[in-house]
């Protein structure tokens, strides 16, 4: 995994992002088993996730799966492999069923809740499965595609030409003054008095780097320096990829939210934000932050508690 710390000086995540957790062997070579999965099925588990993105989670157990012999000798068609850990396969299979269901959370809801086992197969199963959902067919011929290597990707019926589950890059950015001010942003969109750090899609052509003063100065108008990165984590809403960096700007520089897409931009002290993180979700100031089980709360929470 690859380090959390600032190459050099300064904060870094609190804590490894709740969805960037996993502990299962997710070789390559586990998918191109010349029986197509039979054996790695005959020891395996399943996770059912709904077409809402749920799967059922207990509060004491964790993560419900079902032996995968309840869905017959072979993988079950749309079966899709997520990875061994010992003796075990693990599998995600789409459940049919789309109403509500006692126990039954999606990531937003039900990330925090998991050990690591279960954190990476949910966050693997949802961001595969909605993969599958929306590549049915050729980008280039327009035929239908079909699975293989056990899930890992479609195959087009037409052309041949093989297509692999897509990541969208995506930068976060936690902007402070270098002392005890941060920059905070929302979104209309997001509930009342929430607030978090600013984000953006990588476009094509550009450096990580370039994104993150790029869609800093769209969003909010302020320039950014030392921009550095702090760690990763999936985002499977729909198949983003989370990359977290720091960056420092002038607090005495004016703040121009962008029209239509940020709401309220403000500089917030650490004070304040230690206050919002001891309050367990609720307003401390007409501040909210981010749910634990994003990237953003770890970035928040790792800049208000680091001591220089």
């Amino acid at each position: 995994m690859t380090s959390n710390v600032f190459a050099g000086t300064g904060f870094q995540l609190d804590s490894a992002p709740l969805l960037s957790r996993s502990t299962v062997d997710r070789r390559e070579q586990l998918r191109d088993a010349p029986d197509g999965g039979a054996e790695l099925w005959a020891t395996g588990k399943v996770v059912l996730v709904d077409a809402k993105g749920r799967t059922r989670i207990d509060a004491d157990s964790g993560l419900v799966t079902h032996p995968a012999g309840d869905f017959g000798e072979r993988p079950a068609p749309g079966a899709v492999l997520l990875g061994v850990e010992g003796e075990v396969s693990y599998w995600a299979l789409r459940s049919d069923h789309d109403g509500a269901r006692e126990g039954w959370l999606d990531l937003r809801r039900g990330g925090g809740l998991l050990d690591d086992t279960g954190a990476g197969l949910f966050t693997t199963a949802v961001g595969l499965l909605g993969w599958h959902d929306n590549a049915r067919y050729c980008a280039v011929c327009g035929a239908a595609t079909t699975r293989v290597r056990a899930g890992w990707a479609r195959r087009c019926t037409g052309c041949d030409r093989e297509e692999y589950p897509r990541t969208d890059p995506a930068v976060i950015c936690l902007v402070h003054d270098g002392a005890d001010q941060v920059l905070l942003a929302r979104q209309p969109i997001w509930p009342p008095e929430r607030y978090s750090v600013l984000a953006g899609f990588v476009e094509v052509g550009e450096s990580l780097e370039a994104c993150v003063a790029r869609e800093v100065a769209e969003e909010v108008g302020v320039a950014v320096t030392d921009i550095r990165y702090l760690g990763s984590q999936p985002w499977p809403f729909p198949r983003s990829l989370m990359l977290g960096f720091a960056a420092i700007a002038d607090p005495s520089a004016p703040l121009v939210p962008a029209d239509g897409e940020i709401e309220d931009a403000r500089w917030v002290h650490r004070d304040t934000v230690l206050a919002a993180l001891e309050s367990e979700g609720n307003a401390v100031d007409g501040l909210r932050l981010p749910p634990g089980v994003s990237i953003a709360y770890r970035m928040i929470r790792g800049w208000a508690t680091w001591q220089s």
